[in-house]
C-alpha cells in the first residue's frame, strides 16, 4: 500500500552503548532494528556514533573508513531493503581525508538508497565541572548545511546530539516544513541527566513537531558515560515512549495529524517578527539584527 502524507505510522527508536569494535557494534544495531522490525515499527532511528566510539585519535582513524568504503553502511542499506523500511541511521564516523573525520547521519530508503545524509553542524567542545572534557573538533569537521528530506508521511529534519542546544536550527527546519525532527545523540550522564528532557520537549513545543531522539545508554568500553533515555515527544511537548538506561527498542505510534492541530492551536511559526537588539556598548546608532521567525 502507498502511503499518504499525514498517515499514521510506527517510529522506533533503537537504544544502544556503542563499544570500541565497528563489527560488534554493527551486529549490535542490526539484532535491535530486526527487533524493532518485528515489533512493527515502520521507520527506525539509531543512535549517534552507531559504528564507532573511541575518542584515541590514533586508534578512532585506524578504524575509519570513508563513506564509499564502510562496512557497517553497506550493512545497513541492505538491511533497509530486506526490512522494507525507512532506516535512519543517527550517525556514522567516517573519513573525510587523511586528518579529518564526518559525524553523519544517513536517511535510507526501504530499497536501500540513501534519502539524505547530514553532517554534524554544531561540535562538542566542553569542559564540566565535574572534570570531563570533550573536544569533538579535534578530529570531526563540523557540517555547513541543515537538511530535511521527504518520508511517506511528512518532512524530517536532521540533526545530531549537541545540535539540541541551538534552537535557530530546529526553527529553521520546522520552517521548511519539517513535521519530525530527529536527535540521535550520545548525551553523558551529567548533561543527560540536567538537560535531555528539558531540551527535548522545548524543541518539540517551540515548533510543533514529533523529536525522534535516539540515544546511547551506559557505560561504554571508553570508559565514557552516557545518559540513556531515548524518546519520542510529541508536538504539544508530552512525551509519549521513553528508554531507561540499556539497550532496547522503544516504539509509539505517530500521527502526523498531531503537527497540524498543534500549529493551528499555537501559531508561533507564522507569529516570528524581526526586531533588532540595541546595544548601548555600540552607540546608538548601532543594532544587532535578530530574527526570531522568517
Amino acid at each position: 500500500m502507498t502511503e499518504t502524507p499525514g498517515t499514521p505510522f510506527t517510529a522506533a527508536l533503537v537504544q544502544m552503548r556503542t563499544g570500541l569494535r565497528p563489527a560488534d557494534n554493527l551486529e549490535q544495531a542490526i539484532r535491535l532494528i530486526r527487533e524493532a522490525k518485528d515489533k512493527g515499527a515502520d521507520y527506525v532511528l539509531t543512535p549517534e556514533v552507531t559504528n564507532v566510539m573511541q575518542e584515541n585519535r590514533t586508534a578512532l582513524f585506524e578504524l575509519l573508513a570513508t563513506e564509499q568504503d564502510d562496512t557497517s553502511l553497506k550493512a545497513f542499506r541492505a538491511l533497509a531493503s530486506e526490512l522494507n523500511i525507512h532506516l535512519h541511521i543517527g550517525s556514522l564516523a567516517l573519513k573525510a581525508s587523511p586528518e579529518r573525520a564526518v559525524n553523519r547521519s544517513f536517511l535510507i530508503a526501504p530499497g536501500g538508497d540513501i534519502l539524505a545524509s547530514y553532517d554534524k553542524i554544531h561540535m562538542f567542545d566542553i569542559d564540566l565541572e565535574n572534570g570531563e572534557s570533550y573536544r569533538e573538533s579535534a578530529n570531526y569537521q563540523p557540517g555547513e548545511t541543515a537538511v530535511i528530506a521527504d518520508l511517506p508521511w511528512g518532512r524530517i529534519g536532521l540533526t545530531i546530539c549537541y545540535d539540541l542546544r541551538f534552537p535557530a536550527l530546529y526553527r529553521a527546519l520546522a520552517e521548511a516544513g519539517a513535521s519530525f525532527i530527529t536527535v540521535p545523540a550520545a548525551f553523558t550522564q551529567k548533561t543527560g541527566a540536567a538537560h535531555w528532557h528539558t531540551l527535548l520537549r522545548a524543541r518539540a513545543i517551540e515548533n510543533g513537531c514529533f523529536i525522534f531522539a535516539a540515544a546511547q545508554g551506559g557505560v561504554h568500553e571508553n570508559k565514557r558515560e552516557t545518559f540513556g533515555h531515548s524518546l519520542i515527544v510529541d508536538p504539544w511537548g508530552t512525551i509519549i515512549a521513553e528508554a531507561g538506561g540499556e539497550p532496547g527498542v522503544v516504539l509509539a505510534k505517530i500521527d502526523p495529524a498531531k503537527v497540524e492541530s498543534v500549529r493551528k492551536s499555537i501559531p508561533s511559526l507564522q507569529h516570528g517578527r524581526r526586531f533588532t537588539v540595541r546595544d548601548p556598548r555600540l552607540g546608538p546608532e548601532q543594532l544587532h539584527l535578530v530574527r526570531s521567525s522568517a
